[in-house]
């Protein structure tokens, strides 16, 4: 059976139905730029109906000083944000995982959604970049959250 493009994303989506409040979790090799924007904005905009967590599957040493002034200009703080590092149960936990360029170094479980964003690394851009890179991000962010609370207005109604 074939299945359509809304179908194969309900699907997708399943996992996210046998929780309350799902689960996601954002990486990149540093965790140092586009992995710390995407859980920030995700969870501005998600007003605790996610849970958001980020990781570097080699963690830098702090966050990228340009990235945290660019978030700052979208009234979002990361002066106390910190890289951390991928684990086994970050992943096991989440029910999203979006990777942006850490390669094979995500474990994989069945029953989670994943998703490989190609998003520019931040890191040596100049202000413009890094402001377009966050913008991307915002973009994608929204789209995420809208299909996430479709699923669990599709699970409520279905239960």
């Amino acid at each position: 059976m074939q299945l359509s493009g809304e179908s194969l994303r309900k699907r997708r989506l399943l996992p996210l139905m046998s929780k309350p409040v799902p689960e996601v979790l954002f990486v990149c090799v540093h965790n140092a730029g586009r992995s710390q924007m995407a859980a920030a904005l995700l969870d501005a905009k998600s007003g605790g109906r996610v849970r958001v967590r980020s990781a570097g599957s080699a963690p830098a040493e702090t966050i990228n000083p340009l990235v945290v002034d660019v978030m700052s200009e979208s009234g979002l703080d990361l002066t106390k944000a910190f890289p951390k590092p991928l684990t086994d149960e970050a992943v096991r936990i989440a029910d999203v995982v979006i990777t942006m360029g850490c390669g094979d170094a995500c474990p994989v479980y069945p029953g989670k959604r994943y998703e490989d964003w190609k998003v520019e690394d931040p890191a040596g851009k100049d202000v413009q970049t890094v402001r377009d890179i966050r913008d991307d991000i915002a973009r994608r962010v929204v789209r995420l959250l809208a299909e996430i609370l479709r699923a669990q207005e599709s699970s409520a109604t279905a239960g």
